[in-house]
C-alpha cells in the first residue's frame, strides 16, 4: 500500500485534540516564549564559555557533545511551543551560516506531526469559506483525517466521482502567528545588539526574522500554494517523469485547498520501491536532475524537498510526485547568470571570474582585504581540481570497487588531517576573511544548500554509489552550452585572452599594472604592510584595557558603596553596588572574550606568522 498521500503531510492514525490555535492568552504565551528563550540563552552561554571540565581541559569533542545535548533540548522545546516555533526551527535548519553543525543536524529532525483537530471544526472552516454545506460540494467526505501537521490536516473526499484531497488550515493560526512573531521580533532585536559576531559570521537577526515571518505567512495562504503548484507544473510541462497534483480552484480558498489525490511511495523507502520493481538508481538520478532543472532553468524551486514531500509511483517506468508547495524559493535572473559565470570560472580555474560571479550574486560584498579572499578561492579551486582528477583515476583503477573503496567516509582522524592541511595553507587568509566578514548568504541560498544536502541523503539511501557531483557536472555543462548569449560573450572573452597571449611579456606587465592602478583607484586594493600578529596583539591590548577600566571602576564603586552603607545611606549604596556588579560583569565578559579570541587564533593559525602583502 502506498505510504504517502497528496497534501504534503504525514499519516496520522487517530488521536484527537486541537492544534496551535489562539486559545492561550497573550500574557501566558509571552511568558512561556521568553522563559524558554532565556533558559536557552543561559544554557548556550554556559556551553560556549566553559573553559574546562572539573577534570581538565574541554576537548573539541566534548564541546561538540555538549552542543549536541543542548540542540536536543532546543528541538524538544520548540515542539512544545507549537506550530510557529516548529516552522521557525525547520527554517533555521537551513541556516548553515548562522548555526553550528550540531544544531543544524538536530533541527533537521523537527517533525510537525501533531494530533488532528476535531473534524467538526474542519467542516465549519470549509463551510464558512465556501458559504455552502460540505454535503452540497462533495459526493462523499471522509471524516477521519488522512494526515495531520502543525499547520493543517487533510481529508479524502469524492468530487464529481474523482477522489480528491481536502487540506484544511488549523484554526487560530494567524492569531497565534501574530502573538508569537511579535515576541520573536523582540528577541531578534535583542540578538542583533548582543551578537558579537566573534566567529566571523555576518548575521542580521532582524532580516532573518523578516524572512521567517514572510515564509510563515506564505505557508498559510492556500491560494498562493495553489498558484505555486500550477507554476511548478507548468515548468515541467512535457516531462512525463514529474507529477504535480491538480488544483481544483472552484473550491480553493485561503484556508481550504482541494487537489487531486495522487498516492505514492516515499522516495527514500527503498524496500517498497524494490517491491514495485522500480530502478532505484534511476529514481535517485531523476530526483537530482529535477532539482537541477528547478535551480538552473526555472529559477523557481521546491524549498522543502524532504522524503515526505517527494514520492514516486510506477507510471512511465518510475515517476516523481511532488507535494506541498507552501514553501518555494525563487532565484532572480541575475543570480542565475551569476551561477553560470561561476560554473565557467570553475571550469576555467579562473579565481577572478569566480569572485566576480559571487559578487554579482550578492553573496560577496567587495571591499576589505580581497587579496585574502582571492588566495582562499585559488586554494579551493586547486583542491577541487585535484579531487576530480583523483576521482577519475580511482574510477579507472578500481572499477566496480570504486563505490565501496573510494567513497568510504573519512574517519575523524582523517578529517582532522584535512582540516590541518587547510589551516596550514590558508589559515591566515581565513582569519583575515573572518575579520572582514565579506560574505552575505541570501535565504534562497541557504534553502538550496539544505535541499542539496537532503537530496544527497535520499540518493545515498537509494544507491550506494550515488554521487551528486557526478550527476550535477554533466548537467551543468549542458546548461552552459544552452546559455547562448553568455556563451557568445565568453567566447569573446577567450578571443581577448588569446590575443593577449600573443603579446605576452611587456604587454602583460602593462595590463597587470593597469589592473593594480584600477584597484587602487576603486579602493578594492590597498598598498599596505600588514603584520597580523601585531594587529591581534593590539586587539588583545584593547580588551585588557577594557578589563582594567571595568575592574577599576567596579572597585571604586564598591568602596563608595561601602562607605555610604556605613553612614546609613542604604538605598544609594544598593544602587552603587548594582553599578559595581554591572562593571564586574563587563570585566568578566571581556576576560571570556579574550580567551575566546585566543582559542580562535590558535585554531585558525596554530602559531603567529607575520605576512607582508600588497
Amino acid at each position: 500500500m502506498p505510504d504517502r498521500a497528496a497534501g504534503g503531510m504525514r499519516r496520522h492514525d487517530g488521536g484527537a485534540g486541537g492544534g496551535g490555535g489562539g486559545s492561550e492568552g497573550r500574557q501566558p504565551r509571552t511568558f512561556e516564549i521568553w522563559s524558554f528563550a532565556f533558559a536557552f540563552f543561559l544554557k548556550y552561554k554556559w556551553v560556549n564559555q566553559r573553559a574546562a571540565y572539573p577534570g581538565g581541559a574541554m576537548t573539541p569533542e566534548a564541546v561538540s557533545q555538549k552542543k549536541s545535548e543542548l540542540a536536543v533540548w532546543l528541538r524538544e522545546g520548540l515542539c512544545r511551543l507549537g506550530p510557529t516555533f516548529i516552522k521557525v526551527g525547520q527554517q533555521f535548519s537551513t541556516r548553515v551560516d548562522v548555526l553550528s553543525p550540531e544544531f543544524i543536524r538536530e533541527l533537521a529532525k523537527l517533525q510537525d506531526d501533531v494530533p488532528p483537530f476535531p473534524t467538526d471544526k474542519a467542516i465549519e472552516i470549509m463551510e464558512t469559506s465556501w458559504g455552502r454545506k460540505v454535503s452540497d460540494v462533495f459526493d462523499e467526505f471522509n471524516r477521519k483525517p488522512l494526515a495531520a501537521a502543525s499547520l493543517g490536516q487533510v481529508h479524502l473526499a469524492k468530487l464529481n466521482g474523482q477522489t480528491v484531497v481536502v487540506k484544511v488550515q488549523r484554526p487560530g493560526l494567524r492569531e497565534l502567528f501574530e502573538i508569537d512573531l511579535k515576541n520573536v521580533l523582540a528577541l531578534a532585536k535583542i540578538m542583533k545588539r548582543l551578537d558579537s559576531r566573534a566567529d566571523g559570521a555576518a548575521r542580521d537577526w532582524v532580516a532573518i526574522y523578516e524572512e521567517c515571518a514572510r515564509i510563515l505567512y506564505e505557508e498559510i495562504d492556500y491560494v498562493l500554494e495553489g498558484h505555486n503548484a500550477e507554476k511548478f507544473q507548468a515548468n515541467f510541462a512535457g516531462v512525463d517523469w514529474v507529477k504535480v497534483p491538480k488544483i481544483y480552484w472552484k473550491h480553493t480558498t485561503n484556508q481550504v485547498l482541494v487537489m487531486e489525490y495522487v498516492p505514492g511511495t516515499k522516495i527514500n523507502n527503498a524496500p517498497q520501491i524494490d517491491t514495485l520493481g522500480l530502478d532505484r538508481r534511476k529514481l535517485a538520478r531523476l530526483t537530482v536532475e529535477s532539482y537541477l532543472q528547478q535551480i538552473l532553468r526555472h529559477g523557481f524551486f521546491h524549498a522543502d524537498p524532504h522524503p515526505g514531500n517527494v514520492a514516486c509511483d510506477t507510471e512511465n517506468g518510475g515517476r516523481l510526485i511532488y507535494y506541498d508547495f507552501g514553501m518555494m524559493g525563487s532565484i532572480p535572473g541575475d543570480v542565475r547568470r551569476g551561477l553560470f559565470d561561476l560554473f565557467y570560472g570553475v571550469y576555467q580555474k579562473d579565481v577572478d571570474k569566480c569572485i566576480e560571479a559571487i559578487v554579482a550574486m550578492g553573496v560577496l560584498v567587495p571591499g576589505g582585504d580581497m587579496t585574502a579572499v582571492r588566495r582562499t578561492g585559488k586554494y579551493f579551486l586547486q583542491q577541487f581540481e585535484e579531487r576530480l582528477e583523483s576521482q577519475r583515476k580511482a574510477r579507472q583503477d578500481l572499477g566496480d570497487k570504486y563505490a565501496s573503496t573510494y567513497k568510504t567516509p573519512l574517519t575523524k582522524n582523517e578529517q582532522k588531517q584535512v582540516q590541518k592541511k587547510i589551516l596550514a595553507n590558508i589559515g591566515e587568509d581565513l582569519l583575515i576573511t573572518a575579520a572582514d566578514q565579506p560574505f552575505r548568504f541570501p535565504a534562497e541560498f541557504t534553502f538550496v544548500v539544505r535541499s542539496f544536502s537532503v537530496l544527497d541523503g535520499i540518493g545515498k539511501s537509494l544507491d550506494s554509489r550515488f554521487d551528486i557531483s557526478e550527476i550535477a557536472a554533466p548537467y551543468a555543462r549542458e546548461f552552459v552550452l544552452e546559455a547562448r548569449p553568455q556563451v557568445e560573450r565568453l567566447q569573446e572573452d577567450l578571443k581577448k585572452r588569446a590575443s593577449l597571449q600573443v603579446y605576452a611579456g611587456s604587454d602583460e606587465l602593462a595590463l597587470c599594472g593597469k589592473k593594480i592602478v584600477e584597484r587602487l583607484e576603486s579602493g578594492d586594493t590597498k598598498l599596505r604592510a600588514r603584520a597580523l600578529e601585531a594587529e591581534r596583539a593590539l586587539a588583545r591590548v584593547e580588551i585588557w584595557q577594557a578589563i582594567m577600566i571595568s575592574g577599576l571602576v567596579a572597585s571604586m564603586l564598591i568602596n563608595a558603596g561601602t562607605a555610604l552603607s556605613l553612614h546609613g545611606a542604604r538605598a544609594v549604596s544598593t544602587v552603587i553596588f548594582l553599578g559595581a556588579a554591572a562593571f564586574g560583569c563587563s570585566a568578566l565578559a571581556n576576560v571570556l572574550k579574550l580567551r575566546k579570541e585566543k582559542k580562535k587564533e590558535e585554531a585558525i593559525t596554530g602559531i603567529g606568522a607575520k605576512v607582508v602583502e600588497i
